[in-house]
């Protein structure tokens, strides 16, 4: 892993109703070619802070903020061209075929999607290549936008509860993914599945009632340490 700072948020606070912060002074620091798993309890603001990330929301203040040593925007036309986020639900671009969607992505980037068919064979996606987004199955849907970002490589990849709706062989696959593409970029994934987080992660950031209680790193990584601090 590389120690290099990637992604630098210094006091982040973020509400939907004034007076009422969802996230309150969350600080993190994200290096390069690494894996990090944001883990909570229902609440505790993981797909608030991914959806701030992803310039979503605009109910927020930061003391700092910087992207590969330069200050950071969240709407920032060229730090959303570096980042691609799957959701836990996303239900746009539904009257789009999974090979129209893919083109799209492909064409809003800028990058070619090389070995887009690789990844439909690892997540057995072949029959739905063709199919509307909005007809396919929510674990399927989920696969097309896995694919579509392990194929574009972005430097920061966001992925949030990425193992819901998916079968066991699709999730074994994703975590080869996950470990894989350190080689490629940052991975930020958000889970309640303690499995996904110690099996795949450098550094696992624990967050509860809007802010990091706890971080874990490397051999510190183990379910009974997480779920313990999760109960206090």
């Amino acid at each position: 892993m590389n120690s290099g700072k990637m992604l630098v948020l210094n006091d982040l606070n973020v509400w939907y109703t004034p007076g009422k912060p969802v996230l309150e002074k969350l600080s993190m620091e994200l290096g390069t070619n690494e894996v990090i798993g944001l883990i909570g309890l229902n609440g505790a603001g993981k797909t608030t802070f991914i959806k701030t990330l992803s310039g979503l929301l605009n109910t927020f203040q930061v003391k700092a903020a910087w992207w590969q040593g330069k200050p950071l925007l969240f709407r920032n036309r060229e730090f959303k061209k570096e980042r691609y986020v799957v959701f836990a639900e996303d239900h746009s671009f539904q009257f789009f075929t999974f090979r129209e969607y893919a083109s799209y992505v492909a064409a809003s980037y800028g990058r070619k999607l090389s070995d887009i068919d690789e990844l439909i064979h690892g997540f057995h996606f072949e029959e739905y290549t063709d199919v509307l987004l909005k007809e396919l199955s929510t674990g399927n849907l989920k696969k097309a936008y896995l694919i579509t970002a392990f194929a574009l490589k972005p430097k920061l990849l966001i992925l949030d509860e990425p193992v819901n709706g998916l079968d066991f062989q699709s999730t074994e696959y994703l975590y080869q993914q996950i470990e894989s593409f350190r080689q490629y970029g940052t991975i930020l994934f958000s889970s309640h599945i303690l499995e996904s987080i110690c099996l795949t992660s450098d550094r696992v950031a624990v967050l509860e009632q809007g802010q990091i209680k706890r971080c874990f790193a490397g051999q510190e990584i183990k379910a009974e340490k997480i779920r313990e601090v999760l109960k206090e």
